[in-house]
């Protein structure tokens, strides 16, 4: 690369309105929550708007995606249905991560298509994408050549090409795919090439393919990290639930985020967390607009007390109430991570963040450490006992200012009478009783997902490099779950929104997979997928026979249900289908 490639000033701008951001792409910054720009997207976007390439050399942090991607946008012609920008990532979850964003930014520009394509997905759904006239495609350099390869993605109008992450595509083994893409495209399209370092590998790639390019050199700003306290604890994916439930009775924040890494999951657990009686709602990019600001409204005015959400839903919103954060799926970024607890400690305010790990992702944590510099402190999931002491030591201070509101005669001639008709009774056991019944403790029994959590949280906390040596073994397979009955649960992915019926269910099971109606049980349908219990199971060849059968135009994508155990149920609004022979 040129030694004299100019630098951008080191002058930032302090408001998007400022970058020269078109009025329909600066309205959907603004709803966003976004404020001032980071020095990332500060130097980077009036540059990409001039028409220049761009080298940046950005550590995570940093805010890349809206410096490429508010520009990329403005390229966009949304009448021309054919595709104009191509954003390569090496890994299919940053590809969803970078189609969520710009998706998010595009909300008032219509017509406009984000389409994500990676591999270890159906390539036909994909296709049919594109064959709708996307104009934005985002995904891994090996499914964008399968693409281009069988002439469903065709680059000859392409505008706008972004390399992210490159070192890390290069490190994978891409640098074929990427040179390839590259040369497939127009001699006049613009280029941004982002990579956290700059190996000589890339290097030559700067100088192969971007005409005189402007480098943005930044480091990841000061953040809110120095603000939150934070810590992790070890937990076993199909216990989370009932895990994240004993960290919220426990906490003191007035209300608390729950970061999931799909829409899917962020749909899952904020009807979990309904069905175990918390004061929650969801929000991810399947969200309207509208309804993703009511759901904020609600957070902030203390009607909800937990949101789940994903990165893109949540970015930018600042809500004071926010006290706690919790990762319930380990971000795969660390600048990911640190947008996720920055939702807390905001203002000279403090707050905790805590991140679930399984076993096997010890390692990711290590390295989001080494680069925020900062060690997290390993904490226990709160027992049961724990839950109950903090519940009746909250409800125990509030019985002063109850009693000052007065109104108890009635129940104060009750509790007279009781101890009267049982003069044996201790009043100090009897309010111990009474406390522990308003609270929800109510004593041994019916323990079984008490006893699974705690015992594989123990486990896994005490067996950490056996479950991580094991984790691709036979004998330490994740168990699947239960139905009410004991039943395999089985999950499909596919639900409401799709249209999914609970007899077109069944009969893709006893067509296809050559069940009776009598070896079905129970059918959950909820918006984007379904749960349905099978009480003698599925082979192994059945479950690959089904899982490509299509229903409501979709394909079950069948699986065994790993959890969140004992959770699951219909939340308000969704349906509940029982199937019977």
């Amino acid at each position: 690369m040129p030694s004299a490639m100019p630098t951008t000033s080191e002058a930032d701008t302090s408001t998007f309105a400022e970058l020269g951001l078109a009025p329909q792409i600066l309205s959907a910054v603004t709803r966003l929550g976004f404020t001032a720009p980071t020095p990332v997207q500060a130097r980077t976007i009036p540059a990409l708007l001039s028409g220049r390439d761009v080298v940046g050399v950005a550590q995570t942090g940093t805010g890349k995606t809206a410096a490429f991607g508010l520009p990329l946008l403005q390229a966009v012609d949304p009448e021309l249905a054919a595709v104009q920008v191509v954003v390569l990532t090496p890994t299919r979850e940053l590809a969803m991560q970078v189609a969520d964003a710009l998706t998010s930014f595009a909300a008032d520009m219509p017509g406009l298509q984000v389409v994500p394509v990676y591999g270890g997905a159906p390539f036909v759904p994909q296709q049919r994408a594109l064959a709708r006239g996307a104009q934005v495609v985002v995904g891994t350099p090996g499914r964008v050549i399968d693409h281009i390869e069988r002439r469903t993605l065709r680059l000859e109008d392409v505008r706008f090409l972004v390399l992210d992450e490159a070192d890390e595509m290069l490190r994978m083994g891409f640098a074929e795919d990427v040179d390839k893409v590259l040369s497939g495209t127009p001699a006049g399209r613009q280029v941004a090439l982002f990579s956290a370092t700059m190996p000589t590998p890339i290097r030559r790639v700067a100088d192969k393919h971007l005409k005189d390019p402007v480098s943005v050199s930044v480091t990841r700003q000061s953040s809110t990290v120095d603000a939150v306290k934070q810590s992790f604890a070890v937990v076993p994916y199909r216990h989370k639930a009932g895990a994240l439930a004993r960290v919220l009775a426990v906490s003191d924040a007035d209300a608390a985020i729950v970061f999931v890494r799909t829409r899917e999951a962020a749909e899952e657990m904020g009807n979990a967390l309904v069905q175990r009686g918390i004061a929650a709602a969801h929000i991810s990019g399947d969200v309207a607009q509208s309804d993703r600001e009511r759901i904020v409204e609600r957070l902030r005015s203390g009607a909800l007390d937990v949101l789940v959400a994903t990165d893109v839903a949540a970015r930018g919103l600042d809500v004071e109430r926010i006290g706690l954060v919790v990762n319930l799926d380990l971000p795969r970024e660390a600048e990911s991570y640190v947008h996720r607890i920055g939702r807390t400690g905001r203002a000279g305010r403090t707050g905790e963040a805590l991140t679930f790990v399984t076993p096997a992702e010890r390692s990711r944590l290590r390295q989001i450490e080494r680069t925020i510099r900062t060690t997290l402190t390993e904490i226990a999931i709160p027992t049961p006992a724990e839950v109950s002491a903090h519940r009746a030591t909250a409800m125990l201070a509030r019985t002063a200012e109850r009693l000052a509101a007065g109104r108890l005669e009635v129940v104060r001639q009750a509790v007279v009478e009781h101890l009267a008709a049982n003069p044996d009774l201790d009043p100090v056991d009897v309010l111990t009783a009474v406390t522990a019944l308003a609270v929800g403790d109510t004593g041994p029994g019916a323990a079984s997902e008490v006893e699974d959590l705690d015992d594989a949280v123990r486990r896994a906390r005490e067996a950490r490099t056996d479950e991580v040596r094991g984790s691709t073994g036979g004998a330490r397979r994740r168990a699947g779950t239960t139905g009410p009955s004991g039943r395999p649960r089985y999950r499909v992915a596919i639900g409401e929104r799709d249209g999914l019926q609970p007899g077109a269910l069944v009969g893709a099971l006893t067509g296809e997979g050559g069940l009776t109606g009598k070896d079905v049980g129970k059918i959950d349908i909820y918006g984007s997928f379904a749960l349905v219990d099978i009480p003698d199971g599925l082979s192994a060849d059945v479950v690959d026979r089904l899982g490509r059968t299509r229903v409501a135009g979709r394909p079950l994508r069948i699986r065994l249900d790993t959890g969140p155990q004992a959770s699951r149920g219909p939340s308000r609004g969704e349906r509940t289908h029982r199937a019977h022979a």
